[in-house]
């Protein structure tokens, strides 16, 4: 498929942003020609790159869907390649397949202002494409595709066995009846850990420096399926929907206004589904407050079960060096492994590190400001989609999509050909990102800000952001258009 030389709207990103993002033009402003560049060789974004075992949501379905196409089923987590298979069939659904052009390696995007008009530099098989645009899109998430983060251990060049990272999961991989590390105690590890055991592994051993809050909830969702049976898939998902950002926000609220109690709710849990006379305080007892960090859900409680089953066990304590069989740890113990799993986290990188330049200007990401956390004070026509950190990425995609689609109606009926955030310098800054996590810590410095009052502050909150940003006035004295 021969890429465009122009388009109305350029998307940078063939997963979950990106695609929600096309299908959004083609549902609400018909006419408009897009085109999605996508780096990889598949759409799909993280549910395409992500094979270790086990990976799946840690966002419920009913809010990691789209508001448009419901998620069909009362699956609350489900496994990437369900995911994978959601994601594709809605870009079939909305044509949006016929326009993401693969293999395209975005380095560079500039803007004219005599022409108003971007100009994207891709990278395609060693060649430069060029391609221009009225409106630029960033759908290329947060963290870096080509490496996770992997810290180096002392000694790590003397294991005999295999060290991997969860970011680039191999093949050919075989852990049966072996004895396996994870290090980590996010998302992912909590996810690969009882995979790994249920598919076989002789042992597997989450080594982590400190706790994660680890919430069991159900694997399937008994509303959703009740009310399925009475009214039908598209009513019931739209109920479970808002069901659940309503738990979601409450869950977070209180976290923030009640830390202690959360705390003893979470530990009340993690109790019960553990054996008796468990360590809960040394392995599941977090040192920061409830949503400082991400959360990690686990369903039905896999994680516990596996546990108790004796297939799993937790390590908490500070690697000192690898040795030739294993680890040896701070306290003195040692771990033996045949293979050591690295989720160790990701990397951020902005705008999937192409660099924006505008009227022959370099933007640095770190001076601007956020507008309502979608675009960049001084950087016209230009958008970006990053979804929620204390509920699920789509909730904001969407948000962000509808007010994408606002803002070129607006252009397009007004007669305008840009619009800029220019920024108030009496606004004080604020991180874009609120979390304490490794991640965003590493790489807090590269970001953007964002501010401390509206229309430069967000709230991470989607009851308040959904009616704001339905009812904000495009004229706010913030934008200019021309």
């Amino acid at each position: 498929m021969t890429t465009p030389d122009h388009v109305d709207v350029l998307i940078i990103g063939a997963g979950l942003s990106g695609i929600g993002a096309a299908a959004h033009l083609a549902r609400d402003l018909p006419g408009t020609s897009y085109a999605l560049l996508e780096r990889r060789d598949a759409s799909g974004g993280t549910w395409d790159l992500f094979r270790y075992p086990g990976v799946r949501s840690d966002s419920d379905m009913h809010t990691l869907g789209y508001r448009f196409r419901p998620w069909r089923g009362d699956t609350a987590l489900a496994d990437g390649a369900s995911i994978l298979d959601y994601l594709r069939a809605t870009a079939r659904e909305f044509g949006v397949d016929r326009h993401i052009h693969y293999g395209h390696h975005v380095t560079s995007a500039a803007w004219d202002s005599t022409t108003a008009r971007w100009t994207v530099t891709s990278d395609v098989d060693g060649e430069t494409l060029r391609t221009t645009a009225d409106f630029l899109w960033s759908c290329s998430g947060y963290y870096d595709y080509d490496e996770g983060y992997a810290p180096r251990f002392e000694g790590q060049e003397r294991f005999g066995g295999r060290i991997v990272h969860p970011q680039h999961w191999p093949e050919d991989l075989d852990y049966a009846g072996k004895r396996v590390v994870v290090i980590g105690s996010g998302a992912t590890a909590v996810t690969l850990v009882p995979a790994m055991a249920a598919a076989g592994a002789g042992h597997v051993t989450m080594l982590q420096r400190s706790p994660t809050y680890v919430i069991p909830v159900a694997g399937k969702d008994g509303l959703k399926r009740r009310l399925t049976s009475l009214v039908g898939e598209r009513a019931s998902y739209t109920v479970t929907r808002w069901k659940n950002i309503g738990l979601q926000a409450a869950l977070y609220q209180l976290s923030r206004r009640r830390p202690h109690l959360v705390r003893r709710v979470v530990r009340k849990a993690n109790v019960a589904l553990l054996p008796p006379g468990y360590a809960v305080d040394t392995h599941f007892k977090p040192t920061y407050d409830p949503w400082d960090q991400r959360m990690c859900l686990v369903p039905d409680g896999d994680l516990f079960e596996a546990i108790r089953q004796g297939r799993a066990e937790v390590v908490t304590d500070h690697i000192r060096t690898f040795t030739e069989t294993g680890l040896e740890l701070a306290s003195g113990q040692h771990l033996e492994a045949d293979v050591v799993v690295t989720a160790t986290g990701l990397n951020l990188q902005v705008f999937g590190g192409a660099e924006l330049v505008v009227d022959g200007e370099t933007v640095k990401p770190h001076e601007t400001m956020a507008y309502r956390a979608m675009m960049l004070s001084g950087v016209p026509n230009f958008a970006f989609t990053i979804g929620y950190t204390n509920a699920s990425w789509t909730l904001k995609a969407d948000l962000v999509a509808e007010y994408v689609v606002r803002l070129l109606t607006r252009m397009r009926s007004a007669g305008k050909r840009s619009v800029v955030p220019v920024r108030d310098e009496s606004v004080d800054e604020v991180p874009l990102m609120d979390l304490d996590s490794g991640y965003v810590l590493r790489l807090a410095h590269t970001l953007p800000s964002q501010g401390s009052v509206e229309p430069w502050a967000l709230r991470q909150n989607y009851l308040y952001d959904a009616r704001a940003l339905r009812r904000a006035k495009l004229e706010d004295g913030v934008l200019r258009w021309s």
